[in-house]
């Protein structure tokens, strides 16, 4: 693999971890999930990590499937470039029949900043990067939130009812901020807890296609902290944004 820049890289590994994922799939099959399930994270983890190693020798990465030893190697923390991937987003989704709802993220953090991502969606057959951010949606009349689909906040149900939007189940976190990205939905709205390799990758791609992504409170996303804790997000076309802000402060004071 040789690659001209770090938007390139990403987008790159991505779609290669994808295929191989998909290869996976195909040949354990779906008898055993928890079996394919575990296969697919340490597979596609392994081939990340030695990708970057090689690739990107001096840089740092932050991985879901790294050891608790890793993830807090104080060396990240000062380190000005870090990857921060999730191997199998939506690992549930990944080990069901048919469905297509799961992700590869792969995104560098540079001097405090995202700055290259991409998000594989191999059984949608796509790969969404920063090399060529995909070209937003017009809004329309429809208005669909994207949530988890075993999981979704209680207010958001409450947020949509006074929108008039759809609630709109999705596995990954990476297919949501896809689904905002190609007009699919028009926004992703989730505070059930998260990490920052669910969202690294997605965010960087919605930044640079001029999405709107932020805490639910407005406050940016962060990343490469050493708690990798980021239990919250919001992604949307950005014309909704004020709005969508503005209904998760009221909700938030009329709670108890």
């Amino acid at each position: 693999m040789t690659t001209r820049d770090d938007h390139s890289l990403a987008g790159d590994l991505a779609a290669e971890a994808g295929e191989r994922l998909l290869e996976l799939r195909t040949r354990m099959g779906f008898d055993d999930q928890r079996a394919l399930k575990d296969a697919g994270d340490q597979s596609s983890h392994r081939f990340l990590m030695d990708a970057l190693e090689r690739l990107r020798p001096g840089d740092a990465v932050l991985s879901e499937e790294a050891t608790r030893e890793e993830r807090m190697d104080p060396r990240r923390l000062s380190a000005s470039r870090v990857w921060i991937v999730d191997p199998l987003d939506g690992t549930r989704e990944f080990s069901e029949a048919g469905r297509a709802d799961w992700a590869v993220h792969v995104a560098l953090w540079v001097d405090g900043a995202l700055a290259a991502g991409a998000v594989a969606l191999p059984a949608q057959g796509r790969t969404l990067t920063t090399a060529e951010p995909p070209a937003l949606p017009k809004p329309d009349e429809r208005f669909r939130i994207a949530v988890s689909r075993t999981r979704p906040p209680e207010f958001v149900k409450e947020l949509a009812a006074r929108a008039g939007a759809e609630l709109v189940p999705i596995g990954s976190a990476g297919a949501k901020i896809a689904a905002v990205l190609t007009g699919e939905v028009e926004a992703y709205v989730h505070a059930g807890g998260q990490y920052e390799w669910d969202s690294a990758a997605p965010v960087a791609v919605a930044l640079a296609a001029g999405a709107h992504a932020s805490r639910i409170d407005g406050s940016p996303l962060v990343y490469n902290q050493a708690d990798p804790s980021l239990p919250d997000i919001l992604v949307s076309l950005p014309d909704l944004a004020p709005t969508l802000l503005a209904g998760i402060r009221d909700l938030h004071r009329q709670s108890p």
